[in-house]
């Protein structure tokens, strides 16, 4: 039953996760205890589901995730209260983890960006695996504006999706770059009108979902590897999953249907 409280809403639609932030009074800023183990919780509960094959990540009301809150910067409440030294512990016992959240994540996942995606949230699409944005969008990595850095791994996060270059002159000028922008730059794969956002990612996902469960999961391993591994590393990880890969009966099942000219039935059996 779905909790209307919840700092992340969650539904399934079919093979497909939907998680929804659910604090549009502060325009689903990352803060709280509730907020950083909904993360955990929910993503636990993810992987354990080999029913599932992919997940979308979306925003209630008009913002995706604005951040960290401002608010509580000003009143030095919150994660923001204390010494540096406190600060620093604050950062590595909170925010800091939902990037481990999403390390540990082996589902797919898409952002469905619905609207400004500001600071840390600009870092929260930046976590998902593809991103597809409203018209409404916009991007910033603004950290600078309020005289902070990227405390979340932004640095580490957006040179990989950006590239160096471009990362360098979103972190160093804070400045917000729209849905076309961000498309141009390849920060997002799609741009879509607001109305159709949340059909298109949950369409994407649903075709991610269609695939062995699995074999999507190791996939998403060697992805999440290559992005700091050698090649002898990945190519060491990939001869293991595929060894492992070769012995599913999703895979039997796959090469049956590719033979007899039908669509596969994943799941059917034990290995999958």
């Amino acid at each position: 039953m779905l909790d209307a409280d919840a700092p992340i809403l969650f539904e399934r639609r079919g093979a497909v996760a939907l998680l929804t932030l659910n604090r549009p009074a502060t325009r689903n800023a990352l803060d709280g205890e509730p907020m950083y183990a909904a993360f955990e919780s929910l993503f636990e509960q993810l992987n354990a589901d080999l029913s599932l094959g992919a997940a979308v990540l979306t925003g209630s009301g008009s913002a995706f995730c604005s951040g960290g809150d401002v608010a509580q910067m000003r009143e030095r409440a919150g994660m923001f209260a204390g010494s540096p030294q406190e600060i620093a512990g604050n950062y590595r016992q909170g925010i800091q983890r939902i990037p481990r959240a999403f390390q540990r994540l082996h589902l797919p996942i898409i952002a469905a960006v619905n609207g400004p995606a500001i600071g840390a949230g600009n870092d929260l699409a930046c976590l998902c695996d593809i991103r597809i944005a409203a018209t409404t969008a916009r991007f910033a990595e603004s950290f600078v504006k309020v005289g902070i850095v990227p405390g979340d791994g932004g640095c580490w996060l957006l040179p990989r999706v950006v590239g160096a270059s471009r990362a360098a002159e979103l972190a160093f000028t804070g400045e917000a770059i729209d849905a076309q922008e961000a498309l141009r730059i390849g920060l997002v794969s799609r741009v879509v009108a607001p109305e159709a956002l949340l059909d298109e990612a949950l369409a994407l996902a649903g075709r991610i979902a269609a695939n062995p469960p699995q074999a999507l999961r190791w996939t998403k391993q060697l992805l999440l590897q290559a992005r700091t591994g050698s090649l002898d590393e990945a190519l060491d990880a990939a001869a293991r999953f595929q060894g492992l890969a070769h012995h599913t009966a999703d895979h039997a099942e796959a090469v049956a249907a590719f033979f007899d000219k039908r669509p596969p039935r994943f799941g059917q059996g034990e290995g999958t």
